[in-house]
């Protein structure tokens, strides 16, 4: 397991990615599963920094654990809450000129982990879990 909290702002994605490139890479996790959960933590992050933390400060927790079958991501943060049902699903069907900026995110994540739950709690703030099943050896 590892751990680390980060500010909420757009200039930490960076080094967000980068925490998480390194849990991956010593849960053993393949390329492309490392590039799929670097993805979906960069999008729940600019998330919560936008969306969650809008033009106020916090934190955002995020703790890797894994398993020789699995890897999870578990990120908290106190922003406003949100309900992922109330995310309609975007028409992909649509010319790209003639679809809405944005609300692609929960989408990608869900195409990208094998699992993705969120709650919200006062008490324990808004907690996202994403889980990426490994790639048996080949």
């Amino acid at each position: 397991m590892t751990r680390a909290t980060f500010e909420a702002t757009l200039e930490n994605l960076d080094a967000i990615r980068q925490f998480i490139a390194e849990a991956a890479r010593q849960a053993g996790l393949s390329e492309k599963d490392s590039y799929a959960v670097q993805l979906a933590a960069d999008e729940a992050s600019a998330n919560i920094i936008e969306h969650a933390y809008g033009k106020g400060t916090g934190q955002i927790e995020m703790d890797c654990l894994w398993s020789d079958d699995e890897f999870k991501l578990v990120i908290r943060d106190w922003g406003k809450p949100f309900d992922p049902a109330r995310v309609p699903e975007p028409d992909l069907s649509k010319d790209l000129s003639r679809r809405k900026i944005g609300g692609l995110g929960l989408y990608l994540m869900r195409r990208l982990m094998d699992e993705v739950n969120y709650r919200s709690s006062k008490k324990e703030g808004n907690i996202l879990t994403m889980i990426k099943r490994k790639e048996a050896e080949r």
